[in-house]
């Protein structure tokens, strides 16, 4: 029955909208067809009008009910240059966008169509043509350049002093893996992966390897003011190390080591006091379509001290350790951090 009463009304409304253009066009005929042609440019023209003021007025709503919710200040230095570059392309495209538009609206009002003028036509001009290709085109290039100078800096060599941490997704989690006291991670062999005590298939003939510390739990640990640089894999699929508020990611491809390195300047207990949100946390996203578990497939950072930090590690227990208790973990001398990335996986 509710099936015949919708079909009823849709019909009703194809009958209705059918009678009101059939009265328009006994209008027309009584009222003579210039002058409701007028009339009707007239209305619409002058409803374009309104609808650019509602829609610069809906744009400026949205921007102060959403600024609440945007990300907070970027927690690094390479954030900030990303920032400062969104910000001027907003700047640079909003112009142009109102420019164009406000011009758009206004000569959809000003040169109606009233029967007293006539249209001016011209086919082609080169100044023109030469004005809006070239504009645009050095706006462009502007931009892009300091694009292509933000994504050098995030993958160029990393301080010598960077901590490197390896960073490996897997459906649907992330394994953090630390340098033990010789601060060199060992090497991984993918022939040597098992679930149950070899998640990242540690070569254990390679003695950097026994001091290695591996977190499933996608917590990773940084130091303010310190950079890090993150050798980032996957052990499946292709997955994406995104790192929103530090306004940055990474592929992690199978079989491929990326790298990505940054400088945090803002500890997670800082951020919570400046946004004012006890339960802030840093978080590390995957930003590729993983498979059915890619929504929890997530991690988190935590930015803290050098000290803070140094008594954290202490507390870890090696890898090794955990899935070997008997056998005590080999003591490495410390050894200088390189920027040589010490976790290719062997073919």
């Amino acid at each position: 029955m509710s099936v015949f009463i919708i079909i009823t009304l849709i019909v009703l409304v194809f009958v209705i909208i059918y009678q009101i253009g059939k009265a328009s066009e006994y209008a027309v005929v009584l009222r003579g067809e210039e002058k409701v042609k007028t009339q009707t440019n007239r209305t619409i023209a002058f409803l374009l009008l309104v609808m650019f003021v509602l829609g610069v007025w809906g744009i400026w709503e949205c921007n102060e009910m959403f600024k609440d919710r945007m990300l907070p200040v970027a927690a690094c230095k390479t954030g900030e240059n990303y920032d400062l570059m969104f910000k001027y392309t907003i700047i640079v495209t909003g112009i142009v966008f109102f420019l164009t538009q406000g011009i758009l609206f206004w000569f959809c009002f000003k040169f109606q169509a009233t029967g007293k003028r006539t249209a001016f036509y011209f086919a082609h001009n080169n100044k023109l043509e030469l004005i809006w290709t070239t504009i645009p085109a050095i706006a462009m290039a502007i931009l892009v350049a300091i694009g292509l100078r933000n994504w050098f800096e995030v993958t160029s060599v990393a301080p010598a002093n960077a901590t490197v941490v390896e960073v490996v997704g897997k459906q649907f989690n992330w394994m953090i893996r630390y340098p033990g006291a010789d601060n060199q991670l060992g090497k991984r062999d993918f022939h040597k992966i098992n679930d149950a005590n070899n998640i990242l298939g540690l070569d254990w003939s390679d003695p950097h390897n026994m001091d290695d510390i591996i977190s499933q739990s996608g917590e990773l640990h940084v130091v303010v003011d310190k950079p890090v640089k993150l050798l980032i894999g996957s052990r499946d699929v292709i997955h994406d190390v995104g790192l929103p508020h530090f306004r940055m990611k990474m592929d992690a491809v199978p079989g491929i080591t990326t790298t990505l390195w940054f400088t945090p300047t803002i500890t997670t207990a800082k951020m919570k006091e400046l946004t004012h949100n006890p339960d802030f946390v840093y978080e590390i996203a995957c930003d590729q379509l993983c498979g059915k578990g890619h929504y929890s497939m997530r991690g988190t950072i935590i930015v803290e001290t050098q000290a803070e930090y140094d008594a954290w590690l202490l507390m870890q227990p090696s890898y090794y350790s955990q899935n070997n208790p008997s056998a005590a973990p080999a003591a490495m001398p410390a050894a200088p951090k390189t920027d040589s990335v010490k976790a290719i996986t062997k073919k």
